[in-house]
């Protein structure tokens, strides 16, 4: 086989990854810090700043409690606080969330700009690279804002909130793959893939795995990147085939349905086993949460008065970091195991070990995929297994 890359493509892959590398090895100690900032010297001032915001918001706009639909609102939220004070916890939510990522902004701009189009993958411009991000900041103030009214206003409410919450949440959790068809199309638009050849040879191949689907969409990620992308989104009557441009475009047929069959493979994994597992785990960490408010309460740390003072919500920050730097190594091995499984599907599937090879190549080229990342980098949590691996694991010549 031809090498993967030229001496001079693997040098600007490895310039390109270069400070990836570096980002990935500081960034713990990074958070870390920013932690520590947000827990130890900012919680006071921010709470104050959202104390006196709300009470001036309070005031500029107490008609709203006597107007017909807002007062309704207004009420179930007085309701499920239990007392006054929900405006200044929001606003508290509000504070950290801008300030995170103000704080990360130029590293983001950097790394998902800058360095992108340096290396030319990116085809964002300035301005749809900053509506997109407008948009994940507004889907992380909704986050915020539903983490605060869901979590701490039941916290408040009621003694064994942790499971009165966790309960139901974990029941979405097993079906929610189910709204995956529309998640991506908050970023991009999505048409369904045209009659002709590769929908008829999607369809036939499908019919060999015994996998049924509603559609094949082609998703315009070009608009923003030069990556190659395939993904089954959704589940039962919502599955569907999703086959970014770019990949229509730099791709034949033949390497488009051995691209397609390897995502064939993650829809035949056994998913039900860890669906539940994770929905376990999430009322855990909900019990895990309610101990550790319960023990804040009883210190009064950071000035708290009762149990599921806002002014706590940096500790969870604090606890879900902790948790991610020793949870990630361990999903992302079993992540690569299941890609390793996906492959060895495909290749079944297909019966075409030399479409496939020719796939990975052209996909690892594209991509700019580092074929031999540091260990350390693997190990600390990548989901896919070397290019090289991958390649290398396939039979023949």
């Amino acid at each position: 086989m031809e090498p993967l890359f030229t001496p001079e493509q693997l040098a600007e892959i490895k310039a390109y990854y270069l400070p990836h590398y570096i980002r990935s090895a500081v960034n713990p100690f990074v958070s870390l810090g920013v932690l520590a900032l947000l827990v130890w010297v900012l919680n006071r001032p921010f709470y104050q700043g959202a104390l006196a915001l709300a009470s001036r918001l309070g005031q500029r706009f107490a008609f709203l409690r006597t107007a017909p639909v807002s007062r309704v609102l207004l009420r179930a939220l007085d309701r499920l606080w239990g007392e006054p004070g929900w405006g200044t916890a929001l606003l508290f939510a509000l504070f950290l969330d801008v300030f995170s990522k103000v704080l990360y902004a130029p590293s983001d701009v950097y790394f998902g700009y800058v360095l992108e189009h340096r290396h030319g993958m990116s085809a964002y411009t300035p301005l749809t690279y900053a509506w997109d991000t407008l948009k994940s900041w507004g889907i992380s103030a909704v986050a915020a804002v539903t983490l605060v009214l869901g979590l701490y206003g039941l916290a408040r409410r009621l003694p064994r909130w942790w499971l009165v919450l966790g309960v139901p949440v974990a029941g979405l959790m097993l079906v929610s793959s189910a709204l995956d068809p529309y998640r991506s199309q908050v970023y991009f638009e999505q048409t369904p893939l045209e009659a002709g050849p590769l929908r008829t040879r999607i369809g036939e191949l499908m019919a060999r795995a015994d996998i049924a689907f509603a559609d094949v969409l082609v998703e315009k990620t070009s608009v923003a990147s030069k990556r190659v992308q395939a993904y089954f989104a959704g589940q039962g009557p919502t599955r569907t085939i999703v086959l970014n441009d770019v990949l229509l475009k730099e791709f034949t047929e033949a390497e488009v349905l051995a691209a397609v069959a390897h995502e064939a493979g993650h829809v035949n994994e056994p998913k039900w086993a860890g669906r539940i597992a994770a929905a376990l785990c999430l009322i855990a960490l909900l019990f895990l949460i309610d101990r550790l408010l319960r023990r804040a309460a009883a210190r009064g740390w950071f000035g708290t008065t009762r149990f599921a003072d806002i002014r706590t919500l940096p500790l969870l920050s604090v606890l879900f970091f902790f948790l991610m730097l020793t949870a990630k190594p361990v999903s992302a091995a079993f992540s690569r195991e299941r890609e390793r499984e996906a492959d060895r599907y495909a290749l079944r599937l297909t019966g075409d070990p030399a479409t496939f090879r020719r796939m990975l190549v052209k996909a690892a080229r594209v991509n700019k995929m580092d074929p031999e990342p540091p260990r350390w980098v693997i190990l600390k949590g990548m989901s896919h297994p070397p290019v090289a691996e991958r390649i290398a694991a396939i039979p023949g010549p």
